[in-house]
């Protein structure tokens, strides 16, 4: 039985960027509401029209598919991110752990900014098979490599333990900052963002020699 790799091509085409107007941002808030609620699967378009005051007609313009859709809401939501990311890796630190304990402050910040997103990214990204499996591996390819270049400026300045796999490294702070600051914000309200930060921040310092 032959298996049928993914189309690099068509995922890059559903990631590209909706035209930019108010009927389209509408849609993506009112999609991130909705889905982040209830799941992709238990949302339609004919929800997603009303809660945005549009025709379903407007979301079938726009976007082509319910699938189609998702696929913009999740390149919107990661672009927001990775804006964020960079910013804090741009910015001057007299340490690169300094400029990624920033970094993952922002992860922070996004997750309490937009839980219904994190919700939306946490249910189905990890959900097989699923219709956007390939949009969810270039997206999650494009964060790792943010996080992947924070640590080894890290590594750089630092002695780090060579036993842990970079990959998985990676794959942990990721991970963490959508765990962690989607649970502070629908579980624990009252646990600051310092808290948050420091306990992944916690990850990083464990890579790092004494």
């Amino acid at each position: 039985m032959s298996t049928v790799l993914p189309d690099p091509a068509a995922a890059e085409k559903k990631l590209r960027p909706a035209r930019t107007n108010a009927t389209r941002q509408k849609l993506f808030d009112a999609s991130m509401e909705l889905i982040g609620e209830r799941g992709a699967a238990g949302v339609t378009v004919d929800e997603i029209a009303a809660a945005a005051g549009v025709s379903k007609g407007t979301v079938y313009y726009n976007f082509g598919s319910k699938s189609d859709l998702i696929a913009q809401l999740l390149r919107h939501g990661v672009d927001i991110l990775k804006a964020r990311l960079l910013s804090a890796a741009a910015a001057p630190a007299a340490d690169p752990l300094l400029a990624m304990e920033a970094m993952i402050g922002q992860a922070m910040d996004f997750m309490a900014d937009y839980p219904s997103f994190a919700r939306l990214w946490v249910s189905e990204n990890w959900r097989t098979p699923s219709v956007w499996q390939d949009t969810f591996a270039v997206l999650r390819t494009e964060l790792l490599a943010v996080i992947g270049d924070a640590i080894e400026a890290v590594a750089a300045v630092h002695p780090v333990d060579g036993g842990i796999s970079r990959g998985s490294l990676e794959t942990a702070i990721f991970g963490a900052c959508f765990v962690v600051g989607l649970d502070r914000v629908t579980y624990n309200p009252e646990r600051s963002r310092d808290q948050s930060v420091a306990a992944i921040m916690a990850i990083m310092r464990g890579y790092v020699l004494k």
